[in-house]
């Protein structure tokens, strides 16, 4: 492959370089040095920085995953597994989530969301340091289960980012 789409792939690899390339935020020279493509030479970083600044013109204009209706959130406290499906705020795979007296608490916003709004929400928990146990997205739901204590906290961030 050529360094060019060794940058690309590296790129690619890291969406949070690939969102900043799209938003126009990037120091090319520090975003070279940080891929660390190629042998590490002064020339290598100059070529990749150019690579950066060709694959950022090429890429579409940033759209954030923000949602153009509003939607309602609310918290549910006390999720843990169970085998009822009837309450369920949450199932992935073989494990089924509800209000059973446990440990965590289950965000969920209903609207017109996008599943994509999740990877946004995901990041800004992250951000503000909360551990998420598990996380779904539909059409029209969106929930994320944290422990207990942080609920109030993604509360707010779901409420700011949907």
């Amino acid at each position: 492959m050529t360094l060019a789409a060794d940058t690309r792939e590296a790129v690619d690899a890291r969406p949070f370089l690939h969102a900043a390339l799209q938003a126009g935020v990037v120091n090319f020279t520090a975003a070279a040095r940080y891929l660390d493509v190629g042998d590490g030479s002064d020339e290598d970083h100059e070529a990749v920085a150019a690579a950066l600044r060709r694959y950022a013109d090429e890429l579409g204009e940033y759209e954030p995953t923000t949602a153009d209706a509003s939607a309602r959130v609310e918290m549910r406290s006390g999720i843990g597994p169970t085998d009822d499906r009837a309450d369920a705020v949450l199932s992935v795979g073989g494990t089924i989530l509800a209000p059973t007296g446990g440990d965590d608490t289950g965000i969920v916003a209903t609207g017109d969301l996008d599943p994509v709004q999740l990877a946004t929400v995901l990041d800004r928990l992250r951000i503000d340091d909360i551990d998420v146990n598990a996380a779904g997205a539909t059409d029209e739901s969106l929930v994320v289960v944290v422990p207990r204590r942080d609920g109030p906290t993604a509360l707010r961030v779901v409420e700011e980012t949907v």
